[in-house]
């Protein structure tokens, strides 16, 4: 029996690069769910493998077919975005392990449409500086830097990773980001 993995975590955590760095080291056991988004692609993503870029009309007619397993909308300074899963058939937990990057809402529609026992969130976190200094070099390299966004999303995440959220959700593994070796040490060591 299969299971799926979610690293959750306040934006710029590093979930990105954890993901990356165990997948590498588990490509025969451990494959990605791969999220679909309405956002714009970003310099360095690339169409399939970071996200399913699509439309919010190619959005509305999964959505009408009952395809979408859990969709999340920001508000954000260039207009909404979604990020969404969808039960496209790639995901086969009765033969594979899957890591996927997720928030606490993503997770807990994960866990009511697979079932608790298949799914378990790994909480990363950072200090809240550190992890301002990383979203702003971040945005430092792109064509376009959205300071604005980056803020918005730095206050966000302060009300959805809330201790609160975080126990109502039943988040008990939690992992600090400071070394990276030895958080993908940890993560590896939670996949069966």
């Amino acid at each position: 029996m299969g299971r799926i993995y979610i690293l959750l975590g306040k934006s710029a955590t590093g979930k990105d690069t954890v993901a990356e760095k165990v997948l590498e080291d588990l490509k025969d056991r451990l494959f990605p769910i791969v999220p679909y988004t309405t956002r714009p692609i970003r310099e360095g993503e690339k169409q399939g493998e970071t996200y399913h870029f699509v439309s919010r009309e190619e959005m509305e007619t999964l959505d009408r077919q009952g395809l979408i397993i859990e969709k999340r909308v920001y508000q954000t300074v260039a207009g909404p975005w979604s990020y969404f899963t969808v039960d496209d058939g790639n995901i086969d937990l009765d033969h594979k392990n899957y890591l996927s990057i997720g928030t606490l809402e993503s997770y807990v529609k994960f866990r009511d449409y697979f079932s608790k026992d298949k799914v378990l969130p790994i909480y990363l976190y950072i200090d809240d500086g550190e992890r301002l200094e990383r979203a702003i070099r971040r945005q430092r390299v792109e064509q376009h830097p959205n300071y604005r966004e980056l803020c918005r999303r730095f206050l966000a995440d302060e009300e959805d990773f809330s201790e609160e959220k975080l126990k109502k959700a039943g988040i008990e593994i939690r992992i600090p980001n400071d070394r990276l070796e030895d958080t993908v040490s940890k993560v590896e060591a939670l996949i069966q």
